[in-house]
């Protein structure tokens, strides 16, 4: 058991870190969405939906341990926001993905400060 809650925290300061990135590169192609498209927009928004999917997967396996003492993020608030990304981007409309992109964003920042906070609390 202490193996496991090891191997989580570890997993927590690595999303942590990777997670300052991806927020930063989701606020960065917003404009290019929004009509400031470069050359390799669409490769960018693909390693960016690659990371958001990635954190997803991470934050299944250390939920229990963000979650331990109180509910610090729910699962449905996450699952409806990614269920409107996905559906933007099904879409393949720019406009579209910009919008929901930014209304994703915070979640992101979120989940940012959460890992911070809970990082400070088990170590």
């Amino acid at each position: 058991m202490e193996d496991m809650r090891a191997q989580q925290i570890e997993a927590l300061e690595v999303f942590k870190d990777y997670n300052e990135r991806l927020v930063r590169s989701m606020g960065n192609i917003i404009p290019e969405l929004e009509g400031d498209r470069k050359e390799d927009t669409d490769k960018f928004l693909d390693e960016i939906i690659k990371g958001i999917n990635w954190e997803i997967g991470i934050l299944n396996g250390i939920m229990e341990l963000i979650n331990e003492d109180e509910e610090r993020l729910k699962k449905e608030e996450i699952n409806s926001s990614i269920l409107k990304l996905s559906k933007a981007l099904e879409g393949k409309k720019d406009e579209e993905i910009a919008t929901s992109l930014k209304e994703t964003l915070p979640v992101f920042e979120n989940f940012g400060k959460v890992a911070q906070a809970v990082l400070k609390m088990v170590k």
